[in-house]
């Protein structure tokens, strides 16, 4: 067996903004420092907004170690602009609510035209001062200060409604009880629970109470590869024809792989290797084989919350299987970045693939046509990225509108893509390839 190459994927984007955010809050004495942060245009977009309220940050360049020293919020001088990262909208919320100065929000088109009001109603139930412009979307303005308790089951499974609840009890001193339909990524909880603040889970629920006072500590953390972006080469390297991928570094927390339970349940063969805890995250690399062949399958409302960022790649794996695959309960995806659902859908039978969305499920019927056809990716990174790889088919003629958004998080991306896509056409060609040990 030949083996493709190496390639690792940037920094986990979710525990990028995270450790950003709660560095920003961390007093003592020294700083903050973390290493593999995530240099794509949504993190920086938070470190922009926290620079604005006085965290001094590090410039974020590939390779370096950021450090944050804290300082206490001030009230921003200016408009904080969260670019197309509805992440640092929906946290920042939670850790403004804690805060007793006025400040207004606002994003690009496409975050303006996301939903905020899922955040935003419990955050008027703790006691902040909620202004919006237009229904349910930024720009809007926040006063938080004294904040009550909160207990909530939270409508949608939703790890950024979750978490700017938690930190809006954490800067806010008062106690938060969270319940979930389904359990979602749980990036917060892992940094809370490392850093000693306060933070279990009783009965179902997760609990959040702090100490008086709270002080978190300064910390140093070396974020693993993001999973959503290290689920776009692994399906490169199960759509390619011959030789292994290994992916290094790939947080594997459980909240995050549904992708890989759903891929091997299709016939792709993915291993674990070298399992080991990354400041409370599990961390592996990950070797792929190439499959004997892929299948359809059925993607339950239970799983979404799992892979809900890496349905676009695995409608495209879909669509090269036999049979029919099936997400079911995917609405969300109509409220991301772009209109996902009926986006993915579109695009597929753009390239000759058969699909369709019907309510809030996706079809897909998997063709061993080669595609062919031009791809709207809507400035939605994920989608760019999902049909770059199904442009690696064999025969494939797929042309993205095209390819900048992919910067938001992963600005090397093609260029990886790109070493897989080469590695399997030197071995169709019979080129030297190294050999597996």
């Amino acid at each position: 067996m030949r083996v493709r190459g190496t390639v690792r994927p940037p920094g986990d984007k979710s525990i990028s903004h995270r450790a950003l955010i709660v560095g920003a809050l961390a007093r003592g004495k020294g700083s903050s420092e973390f290493t593999g942060l995530l240099t794509g245009e949504d993190v920086k977009s938070t470190a922009r907004v926290l620079r604005q309220l006085g965290a001094t940050i590090s410039p974020i360049r590939d390779g370096g170690t950021v450090v944050v020293h804290a300082s206490r919020f001030t009230p921003p001088a200016s408009l904080l602009n969260c670019g197309n990262s509805g992440t640092t909208a929906r946290l920042m919320l939670g850790v403004l609510a804690g805060h007793a100065f006025r400040a207004r929000l606002t994003g690009d088109a496409s975050l303006r035209r996301r939903p905020m009001r899922r955040v935003t109603d419990p955050l008027r139930a703790m006691g902040a001062d909620i202004k919006e412009e237009a229904d349910d979307s930024l720009p809007l303005s926040i006063r938080g200060g004294r904040l009550r308790s909160l207990t909530y089951t939270t409508p949608v499974a939703s790890a950024q409604v979750k978490s700017a609840l938690l930190l809006a009890g954490l800067t806010g001193q008062v106690a938060i009880t969270l319940r979930e339909p389904y359990p979602s990524r749980d990036h917060t909880e892992r940094l809370f629970v490392h850093l000693g603040l306060g933070l279990h889970c009783r009965d179902g629920a997760i609990v959040y109470e702090p100490a008086t006072p709270t002080v978190i500590p300064p910390f140093h953390l070396s974020v693993p590869a993001d999973a959503s972006s290290a689920a776009f080469l692994v399906a490169a390297a199960v759509l390619a024809e011959a030789g292994e991928l290994a992916v290094e570094q790939v947080g594997v927390n459980p909240t995050r792989t549904g992708f890989l339970v759903v891929l091997e349940r299709m016939g792709a063969r993915v291993e674990r290797l070298n399992l080991r805890d990354q400041g409370g995250e599990p961390v592996a690399d990950l070797l792929v084989r190439p499959p004997t062949g892929l299948r359809g399958t059925e993607v339950g409302a239970a799983e979404i919350p799992t892979l809900v960022d890496e349905v676009p790649i695995l409608a495209v794996v879909a669509s090269r299987a036999q049979g029919e695959t099936v997400f079911r309960d995917v609405g969300e995806l109509r409220v991301k970045e772009s209109n996902r659902l009926e986006l993915i859908a579109g695009n597929l039978r753009a390239v000759g693939v058969e699909a369709v969305a019907t309510g809030n499920d996706l079809h897909v019927v998997g063709t061993e046509s080669p595609p062919r056809g031009g791809v709207e990716t809507a400035l939605d990174h994920r989608l760019a990225m999902a049909f770059a790889v199904l442009g690696t088919v064999q025969g494939a003629d797929v042309r993205l509108s095209e390819r900048r958004s992919v910067a938001i998080s992963y600005p090397g991306f093609f260029a990886d893509l790109r070493k897989i896509r080469d590695g399997g056409r030197r071995e169709r060609e019979g080129g030297r390839g190294k050999r597996e040990e």
